[in-house]
């Protein structure tokens, strides 16, 4: 039985609508009343250890989808809870929603994320790490008065969509020969200015508006930060990842007609 930590969120229903066909599901949700429909469901909350326990028993792997907590001690607690919940009862193996870099640095974005895949190393548990990139829902550009602007120095970006994360997860979890691995996760390289030019658009650089998550995740990109490749989704997902290209010209086509 595959068992889906954190289900109630966008990525955890995502994996569960794509192997609800496949295989035998439980989503283990913090509040039973948010849980995706038509799925057993069972009640986890990352601040619960007992809770955790009694929802991991009997699974043949576990999806941890990490925690949405931005205090990266309270999250690297939540997560340990989560590990050693899942080493008392058992857990055939678990995969991780990691993120990039996490297996070798360990701090900002990837501090929790490297304190959770050591204790998931040490917990002697089957696992597989998928290290994800930032997600491309975050990042789409959008076009104003057929204009695109943005702060991104011209710099690529690696992201990725939910719903390619999410069928690489199912992937994962439902194949052989995954475990014991780390996937780096990157989907194709764009940048604005490319998408501009794919969109018959004017393109404009901009300064930050201001500080704030957005302008940091500006910096990284343009310090070439989010231009690191790597071949893992395409071939876990076995076809190529949708780029943020063909999803702009999908929608501007839609909204064209």
């Amino acid at each position: 039985m595959i068992m889906i930590s954190a289900a109630s969120g966008a990525l955890g229903r995502l994996v569960i609508d794509r192997l609800s066909t496949r295989t035998d599901v439980v989503a283990v949700v913090r509040d039973p009343a948010r849980a995706p429909q038509g799925v057993q469901v069972r009640r986890g909350d990352y601040d619960d250890p007992a809770s955790l326990r009694a929802a991991f028993e009997g699974a043949t792997r576990l999806l941890l989808i990490s925690s949405p907590e931005f205090d990266p001690a309270r999250r690297i607690s939540q997560h340990l809870a989560a590990v050693a919940a899942a080493g008392d009862v058992g857990v055939g193996a678990i995969a991780y929603t990691s993120f990039l870099g996490a297996g070798t640095t360990a701090t900002g974005v990837t501090e929790a994320h490297h304190a959770t895949e050591k204790a998931i190393r040490d917990s002697g548990l089957p696992y597989t790490m998928l290290r994800h990139p930032y997600y491309s829902e975050a990042f789409v550009p959008q076009v104003s008065e057929g204009e695109l602007t943005s702060s991104t120095g011209g710099r690529g970006l690696n992201t990725a969509f939910r719903s390619d994360l999410a069928e690489a997860a199912a992937n994962v979890l439902t194949g052989e020969g995954h475990l014991g691995r780390a996937y780096d996760f990157t989907g194709p390289l764009w940048s604005c200015p490319e998408v501009a030019d794919a969109l018959g658009v004017a393109y404009r650089e901009v300064p930050d508006a201001g500080p704030g998550a957005m302008s940091w995740l500006n910096a990284q990109v343009r310090a070439g930060d989010l231009e690191y490749q790597s071949g893992d989704l395409e071939r876990v997902l076995g076809r190529p990842a949708e780029s943020v290209l063909a999803r702009l010209k999908s929608r501007h086509t839609s909204q064209a007609v």
